[in-house]
């Protein structure tokens, strides 16, 4: 199926208004639009689809949520030259698929998953780029680390070799309604604040990933400066 030209114009605007939100709560937080990292989440998107998403402009990045569709959207050359990130859960498994042929990795959620990574990157020759992943609401359905438990765990993964810290990635609840998420926003906004003050080495603290399609302004607004959008940019998926 190729993509047509109607469904290419609609994919064009949603991504403008996406931008031109971004852009309304950058200036509201003090902040230049150019600060927002724009991630286009591309779970279950076409290469043709993706393709189309990323000539438009305006998308930083394209996030992928499975390694299977990784590796089909790579062989495709889905992603042309725009940097590829991991946003989903990450079994070990599967790491040999995506160390060293993503840019960064989103969902470091454990110290094991950290470690294996590292050996992984080690034995490639590579330096692997990643955020640790908070689990801001503590829901069990949801992986991450505790937010008690990230000041014991991030120097011992900052040892590690072959990975950089480049921040931190949270998915908070599904919100009922706006606004309801900034607790957790600012609550993981203040976690990213501490943790780079104690300036540990191979912590770099760039980027603060939160804020999906139903909640990105507002995470903007509580410190986001990277929003993984899918719905808003690819219409509602059908699986």
């Amino acid at each position: 199926m190729i993509y047509d030209e109607n469904a290419g114009k609609i994919l064009s605007e949603r991504i403008k208004g996406a931008r031109e939100k971004i852009a309304r709560a950058a200036d509201l937080s003090g902040r230049s639009p150019a600060d927002i990292f724009l991630v286009a989440a591309t779970k279950t998107q076409r290469s043709d689809v993706i393709r189309a998403a990323l000539e438009t402009g305006g998308i930083d990045a394209a996030g992928e949520n499975r390694v299977q569709e990784l590796r089909d959207h790579l062989d495709a050359g889905a992603y042309l030259d725009v940097p590829v990130h991991m946003i989903g859960h990450l079994q070990t498994n599967k790491l040999k698929y995506v160390v060293g042929k993503v840019s960064l990795i989103q969902s470091v959620d454990s110290l094991n998953l950290a470690s294996e990574i590292s050996k992984l990157a080690s034995k490639l020759s590579v330096t692997q780029d990643i955020l640790l992943e908070l689990n801001v609401a503590g829901e069990e359905s949801k992986f991450g680390f505790s937010p008690g438990d990230i000041g014991g765990v991030l120097p011992e993964i900052a040892k590690l070799p072959n990975i950089r810290i480049r921040g931190m990635m949270a998915i908070p609840p599904i919100q009922e309604k706006t606004g309801q998420n900034r607790p957790y926003f600012e609550r993981l906004r203040q976690l990213f604040i501490d943790s780079k003050a104690k300036k540990y080495d191979n912590v770099f603290m760039d980027y603060l990933s939160m804020g999906m399609s139903d909640d990105y302004y507002d995470a903007i607004l509580c410190g986001s400066n990277m929003v993984r959008l899918g719905t808003a940019l690819f219409g509602k998926r059908e699986a």
